[in-house]
């Protein structure tokens, strides 16, 4: 039985994230990264997928929650003789003194579970079972002392308990029962080269866990948030940092591959990689919450992975090597049978012109959050970055492109695009304004294309027969893309005409809060669900035009969306409720971050309409 996506909750150590359901079941686990082969992958084939189950004797409910300001995650069992929390951790270790660049911690491809018993008797067991590169190498486990080994080719997971764990078949299982205080531990240790040193002791796991639980407090005490969504703002930004590779800086999109976007369909991406359209709203999120540090972070991981100064940008970045290949997994079945799942990314081999004015305003952003003194790696020949990101886009002016959504129906004149051109080519001159090595004549230019370009789309993209801002030029299709636009000051919130633009999109495309992306033939099968990231923009817009009674209403039922533990897949299927796509997935919460804070700047400006307080309700 496939349980639903928003059942899962997401722990990892800025290397790698592990999804564990809502019973205590690790369904969903790649090391030692974020894109590496899962061992555990029970969540797109519940019969061939490995997991590491906890089951319980006498189970009457279970309840859980993230410990406060942590990515640690505490689920309580109720049993028919006791109760007993269970604590999910995956051990970091931060440097001391922290560097000024490269990671804040240490992985080490380790999961500890520590169960302990706070009232009666509460027995049951511990299952661990990996199939290893997506369940295509069949594991052999080796009892090797207290501990159970497995094996497949250089692949290595070691399972040490408070009972030595015992073979049966292909798993490996640790029984136990614990009274009133006392603490059964379950420790997973991957190593590929079998290099990784085992735990062994309850004592060393609790002190790996007490020592990653502060640093995660450590970490949330510098968000500089204090409005009155700081619960789900920080929820969001630890999530950010958790689709973190601290190694590079890079940012994975999501922690999963192949979780479906259409019930049926074949929308089953892999989101394990890096998107350069995620630059912007990742950098502003970080920077306007006090995280400079994870910011830079990322821009230091653009400028070595294009490696080209902006000549030769690409959309989409793996998070150490390469872009693979898109593969797909035709021997499992799919979340719920919607298969095959997909490895690897074929969008990295399309056109996506809106990615220079992506980075260029998360330069811009970050420069400004710095008073203009980056870190030497982002700082770097900035004034030839910019030359060859704004020569890029103007190049492009006149192209047609896949645009935002990827679509697979062919290259369109898209607003969207245009739109970040403008965006490109404005930002370049504001930072050239403030930087030496940026010709005035230049930046004169620059100023000047963005006007033409600015007209240009305000004028071809209007449709006179919708009465809104379409997608793409001398189209009738509306496009959700349109509201981001408005965000980045491409088009004015109150404009008549993005008015006139925001209630049709409301009406075509919302269901409530919710919107769908586009309504039209993409070249894909099935009918995806609304687009979170879309709902959320819809917030900013309604704030920028000063209907922020409006904005701050929708936020807050949009906030309640978000699962029991905070946190947002991809879509949210209208119909039902229930989440779709990838998850946790990082546009969402940027999304969310970005609303909160636009929500707050707006009515500091705007006021509240008479009788709307501005605490959350």
């Amino acid at each position: 039985m496939f349980k639903p996506i928003e059942d899962y909750a997401c722990i990892g150590d800025t290397h790698s994230t592990a999804l564990i359901a809502r019973d205590g079941s690790v369904d969903w686990l790649c090391w030692p990264r974020h894109d590496s082969p899962a061992l555990f992958l029970a969540l797109l084939d519940d019969a061939k997928g490995g997991s590491c189950r906890i089951e319980c004797d006498g189970l009457e409910s279970v309840s859980r929650r993230y410990l406060p300001d942590t990515n640690v995650l505490e689920t309580t069992f109720t049993t028919a003789t006791g109760r007993a929390r269970l604590i999910d951790v995956m051990p970091l270790n931060p440097p001391d003194p922290e560097p000024e660049e490269g990671p804040d911690g240490e992985g080490e491809s380790r999961l500890i579970r520590l169960l302990t018993c706070d009232a009666g008797r509460v027995s049951g067991r511990f299952t661990v079972c990996p199939t290893f590169d997506y369940a295509r190498c069949d594991a052999v486990p080796i009892a090797d002392g207290r501990s159970v080994l497995f094996e497949a080719g250089r692949q290595r997971l070691r399972v040490i308990a408070t009972e030595p764990p015992r073979i049966a078949g292909a798993t490996a299982e640790s029984r136990f029962s614990i009274g009133a205080d006392e603490t059964a531990y379950l420790v997973l240790t991957h190593g590929e080269d079998g290099d990784a040193a085992a735990l062994d002791d309850l004592a060393g796991a609790q002190r790996r866990a007490e020592a990653t639980i502060a640093y995660w407090r450590r970490w949330s005490a510098r968000c500089t948030y204090d409005g009155p969504y700081r619960e789900a703002v920080l929820r969001s930004a630890l999530c950010l940092k958790l689709l973190t590779y601290a190694p590079t800086g890079a940012i994975v999109a999501a922690a999963t591959a192949g979780l479906p976007e259409a019930v049926p369909g074949n929308r089953n991406y892999d989101y394990r990689f890096t998107w350069m359209r995620d630059a912007t709203f990742t950098v502003t999120a970080f920077v306007m919450l006090g995280y400079v540090r994870e910011a830079a972070e990322f821009l230091r991981f653009l400028r070595e992975a294009d490696g080209s100064y902006g000549r030769d940008t690409h959309l989409l970045y793996g998070i150490v090597d390469a872009m693979p290949p898109e593969e797909e997994l035709g021997h499992l079945s799919g979340w719920r049978n919607v298969g095959p799942p997909l490895i690897g990314n074929a969008a990295a081999a399309q056109d996506q012109h809106d990615i220079y004015g992506e980075l260029v305003r998360a330069l811009c952003v970050f420069l400004e959050a710095v008073d203009y003194d980056p870190p030497e790696k982002v700082n770097d020949r900035l004034p030839e970055v910019l030359d060859n990101l704004t020569a890029n886009a103007i190049a492009r002016r006149d192209a047609a492109d896949d645009g935002i959504w990827e679509l697979r129906t062919g290259p369109r004149q898209q607003l969207h695009t245009k739109a970040m051109l403008w965006v490109a080519l404005s930002d370049a001159a504001r930072i050239g304004r403030k930087i030496k090595g940026v010709p005035v004549e230049k930046i004169e230019m620059w100023e000047r294309i963005a006007a033409e370009i600015r007209a240009e789309y305000l004028d071809r993209a209007w449709s006179a027969k919708k009465q809104a801002f379409t997608g793409a030029y001398g189209s009738h299709h509306l496009d959700a893309a349109v509201m981001r636009a408005v965000l980045f000051g491409a088009i004015d919130a109150d404009d008549p005409r993005m008015r006139a633009t925001l209630a049709a999109i409301e009406r075509d495309l919302g269901v409530g809060d919710l919107i769908y992306r586009y309504r039209m033939d993409d070249g894909l099968e099935g009918d995806e669900a609304t687009f979170t990231a879309c709902a959320f923009w819809r917030v900013g817009c309604l704030a920028l035009d000063g209907r922020t009674g409006e904005a701050k209403a929708a936020f807050e039922r949009l906030v309640a969306r978000g699962n029991d533990v905070g946190l947002f897949a991809e879509m949210i299927d209208a119909a039902t409720g229930e989440q779709r796509g990838n998850t946790p997935q990082g546009f969402s919460h940027m999304a969310l971050i970005n609303a909160a804070l636009r929500l707050q700047d707006t009515i500091g400006r705007f006021g509240l309409p008479e009788g709307v307080t501005a605490a959350a309700e």
